[in-house]
């Protein structure tokens, strides 16, 4: 393909043929015009003239940071020398001034609001750098985050060490408190150094409160008493030391392509360049460039080994497809490499139109070089309709019989890959996905692959005549079990997704065309991508509940304590309520709370049967609309619930993790709870807003709910008594599981915090939901008796005990009375 324009071929100077240095158009200053990807160019005269290869910018160190991080350590160990000569030995008695000024029950909610609103502002930071693409900033600002964190405790242990319990007072005013906040405090100097190396000053509001929250964290350690406004001091630094240090470290900008060593291997086969330019990346993650000789232009591509762009989908897809139809995994650098140029020199022999491979180098151990001639063409998707003719049509079915005649698959057919050359031959590109030595499956998959490539542009019928005049009406017939989605390549699958019914509409045609066709769809996968998952998680949660179960006293769960017992089994009753009461709320119709909690009974015996909380929406949106609401309105009704479930799940499990370890009063540090459930919930949502197919399939899954959603919310602030109907159902329901489950392993001797127990339950609820398996079966238990044992420090065997019987009482007891539910609300037409 013709991927190369005039104005993009950038001409170094420094590789001019004849050796010579053009000084009347080489300019030094031009050399930072060169982008990472695409070549800039300059025009003088009549020539186009490029900054020197090799020379082009790279990553940028500021000596400014430098000397900001050397000046920070000297100023550090100044402030030490000076306290060791001329401080006394602390006494801890005198340190109480500050501690009068405002009450602690003043100063801990006030740090613990600040702590969580810079927690979640650090969470939101990253995930937009990561939208951003400005990985290099977040590994700044994450580096020094955590070089301040362990800098702080090495500087803590060194220094009680070195002074024992002659701490001067001046760094000392608490002798309470571990490694981590006394003297100095690694939190602190862990915001300090993320909030600087981040720098948002594009979010000038968000970087505001940001340190908002951070002062008022200071002054509440510093008022409480428990350090010195030294130490503070000595802390602040070390978060600014280590934000200069990682930023003069890490960089920025971007590694300039090695194109001194690309331009002497082209000259090692012979190919000096006159020019060298960059054109970006391919889909393949590898770097694309086109050199300019004496006598022809020539492209050139760049294969590192660490690029593995799309491995993990393609290794996900050899498992779950056969292998014809499955995509090649070559994870090994000389793999790739051996594999591309087979199938290219295979194509050359056959005589395809393909480019022809010239030469295949080394650049160093892990980087390889692909020369190929350069060939003018353009992508089918490029082309004007009227330059989709029949004899265009024809021209791509012969090289694809080509290919077959000479046992070559392609298997990576796409409009991006079917193209037109200038001397108006058809040619397909992108070889290295391809097989030789390739079976009848691999042919007819190719087969479908394009007459669908086809019908994207030219439609059903042309595209179905087309493979008819090029194939034969027996090939094309024999095409009708492969036009699924599951065995057509990636990228025509996306390509599919702007028009779901064209796969339809094609086997249509081809069984109007030929009616004793087979119909029935050939198997193509070895198992679907929801057994994979299932299998996946079914593994795992086995695993996990098998090491949980090592070493447990099984005496103890045939004991439990019948009071406990019996105050879980109430509860479990009132987690019947409580979805009742909020759809009552939540419903644009009158609904008798006595069916409402029938119909939760029956969504309890649907979920044994259905992933977690399909069968309870599909159950409730049933009973809405035989209430009378509309469809949109029932599904309106029902987001809406689910809606207020997340807005009431997220804050208090932050909460819940913010009071589950509570340190030292006057240490106002996180705990490491709300470390983890903060960054997880970060990383959670930045998954789902950078990962396409995971964000499709989030909004494909909540778009029905949210459409009609703003009516409802609307209509609802119009009626308070049913907004706290609606919302107080909700939190009864999330407190009703959180007691039971602490009354469960109560029952079995233990006695955990109730604020653990919530960010336990809470957590594990987010698992189940993921699940796959019928009401997160066999997720839930593993993360309950996981989250217990590991967070709440409840012993093995009372976790477990407790777990069962929670979900026996919340799971598999409703069951009985669910079917029984169902089936008298089946008969009373009211689901």
């Amino acid at each position: 393909m013709d991927n190369h324009r005039e104005e993009d071929v950038l001409r170094p100077h420094a590789l001019l043929r004849a050796g010579a240095v053009d000084r009347a158009h080489a300019d030094p200053r031009r050399d930072n015009r060169c982008g990472t990807g695409q070549a800039g160019s300059v025009r003088t005269g009549e020539s186009t003239r490029t900054a020197a290869p090799g020379r082009a910018r790279g990553t940028e160190r500021r000596p400014l940071d430098l000397l900001a991080a050397l000046t920070g350590v000297a100023l550090f160990a100044l402030m030490l020398l000076v306290v060791a000569i001329t401080a006394e030995p602390t006494s801890v008695e005198d340190a109480v001034e500050l501690r009068s000024l405002l009450p602690p029950s003043l100063l801990t909610p006030a740090a613990g609001l600040a702590n969580i609103a810079v927690l979640l502002l650090i969470g939101a930071t990253a995930v937009e750098r990561l939208i951003s693409r400005a990985h290099r900033q977040l590994v700044r600002a994450l580096a020094a985050a955590g070089l301040g964190y362990g800098l702080t405790i090495a500087l803590n242990t060194a220094l009680t060490a070195l002074a024992g319990d002659a701490m001067p007072d001046v760094l000392n005013a608490s002798n309470v408190g571990g490694v981590a906040s006394n003297p100095l405090h690694a939190y602190l100097a862990a915001v300090i150094g993320y909030a600087r190396a981040a720098r948002p000053v594009h979010l000038s509001r968000v970087a505001g409160i940001m340190a908002a929250g951070i002062a008022v964290t200071a002054a509440s350690v510093l008022l409480s008493g428990y350090t010195t406004p030294l130490a503070l001091l000595l802390t602040l630094l070390v978060g600014w030391v280590c934000a200069a240090a990682t930023a003069y470290a890490v960089g920025t900008g971007a590694a300039a392509p090695a194109t001194d060593r690309l331009a002497r291997e082209l000259a090692r086969f012979g190919l000096e360049p006159l020019s060298l330019g960059a054109l970006g990346g391919d889909p393949e993650g590898n770097q694309r460039f086109v050199a300019e000789t004496v006598d022809r232009r020539l492209d050139v591509v760049v294969l590192k080994a660490d690029t593995t762009n799309g491995v993990w989908k393609r290794l996900f897809l050899r498992i779950a497809l056969r292998d014809p139809a499955a995509p090649p995994v070559l994870l090994g650098l000389r793999r790739r490499v051996e594999h591309t140029a087979l199938l290219e020199y295979a194509a050359g022999a056959a005589e395809a139109a393909t480019p022809r491979l010239l030469a295949v180098g080394e650049l160093d151990p892990t980087t390889a070089v692909l020369v190929r001639e350069h060939v003018r063409a353009r992508p089918l998707a490029d082309l004007a309709d009227t330059e989709l003719t029949e004899e265009f049509m024809d021209a791509v079915w012969r090289e694809l019989r080509l290919l077959h005649r000479h046992r070559i698959a392609h298997r990576n057919i796409h409009p991006g890959t079917v193209a037109l050359r200038a001397d108006g031959r058809a040619m397909f590109t992108s070889l290295s996905t391809g097989s030789v030595i390739a079976g009848q499956l691999a042919v007819s998959l190719d087969t479908a692959a394009l007459i669908t490539t086809l019908a994207l542009r030219v439609g059903p019928e042309r595209a179905v005549d087309s493979a008819v005049r090029g194939a034969g009406t027996d090939t094309a017939a024999a095409t009708l079990p492969f036009l699924q989605s599951a065995g057509l390549p990636l990228e025509l699958r996306r390509s599919l997704r702007a028009d779901r019914g064209l796969l339809g509409r094609v086997r249509g045609e081809i069984s109007r065309i030929a009616p004793d066709a087979p119909a029935r769809p050939a198997k193509v996968e070895r198992m679907r991508p929801r057994t994979v998952v299932s299998v996946a998680v079914a593994t795992v949660v086995g695993l996990v509940l098998a090491y949980q179960l090592t070493g447990v006293d099984w005496r103890v769960i045939s004991d439990p304590d019948p009071g406990w017992t019996g105050g879980a089994f109430a509860l479990s009753l009132l987690c019947m309520v409580a979805p009742a009461l909020a759809l009552t709320g939540f419903s644009p119709v009158r609904l008798p709370l006595r069916r409402t909690v029938l119909v939760q009974y029956a969504a309890s015996f649907i979920r044994i049967a259905t992933p977690a909380g399909v069968g309870s929406l599909a159950v409730n949106t049933r009973y809405l609309t035989r209430a009378g609401a509309t469809g949109p309105q029932a599904v309106a009704a029902v987001g809406v619930s689910q809606l207020a479930g997340l807005i009431t799940h997220v804050p208090l499990l932050v909460l819940s993790a913010y009071l589950a370890e509570a340190a030292y009063p006057g240490d106002f540090a996180p705990s490491l709870t709300l470390l983890v459930v903060i960054g997880v919930l970060s990383v959670l949502v930045a998954a789902v807003l950078v990962v396409p197919p995971l964000r499709r399939a989030v909004l494909e899954r909540a778009r029905p709910y949210v459409r009609g959603m703003l009516p409802q919310l609307l209509d609802l602030l119009q009626q308070p008594r049913r907004m706290v109907l609606g919302v107080g159902g909700t939190l009864l329901l999330t407190v009703g599981l959180v007691l039971c489950l602490y009354a469960s392993v109560a029952a079995f001797g233990a006695t955990p915090g109730l604020a653990a127990v919530a960010v336990v339950f809470l957590a594990g609820n987010a698992i189940g939901s993921a699940a796959p398996s019928p009401g997160g079966l066999g997720a839930v238990e593993a993360a309950l008796i996981g989250g217990l044992t590991a967070v709440a420090g409840v012993p093995a065997a009372s976790a477990l005990s407790g777990v069962l019987l929670f979900r026996l009482l919340t799971f598999w007891i409703p069951v009985l009375p669910g079917w029984t539910a169902f089936n008298l609300l089946q008969r009373a037409e009211a689901i």
